[in-house]
């Protein structure tokens, strides 16, 4: 598989990672009592992407070797991408969907055409 078919790309994924919680003059918010700074997601980049939940199979399979994989998201390559991020999947009329990232395989051909991402659901990391 050398590229994606663009029409296979139909779910829309927020990318957020996590960042200062700002005022309303841009200063970061700090705990008055502990001095930690209050964060909050931030978003990174809204892509188009394709999510797969795991078969039966394929889910008995992911728990021996990784805890919590309950799908697999296919997007266009992206670099910068880190497990300390999250993936919203935006679903109109329905709650969206929050998926943790669990590794990031890049396509066997030229490694830049396509990520694959085994995810978990959850809240993110910080949450």
């Amino acid at each position: 598989m050398g590229s994606i078919d663009a029409g296979t790309l139909r779910h829309r994924v927020r990318i957020e990672v996590l960042g200062p919680l700002l005022d309303s003059n841009g200063d970061s918010i700090q705990d008055e009592q502990t001095g930690a700074l209050a964060q909050t997601w931030v978003e990174v980049a809204t892509v188009w992407a394709a999510i797969e939940p795991l078969s039966a199979r394929e889910f008995i399979q992911s728990a021996a070797t990784q805890s919590e994989v309950t799908a697999r998201m296919v997007m266009r390559y992206r670099d910068g991408l880190t497990l300390d991020m999250r993936f919203v999947h935006v679903r109109t009329g329905r709650p969206d969907v929050i998926y943790n990232p669990r590794g990031f395989l890049a396509d066997r051909d030229s490694g830049l055409d396509y990520l694959t991402i085994p995810v978990g659901a959850g809240v993110g990391q910080g949450q």
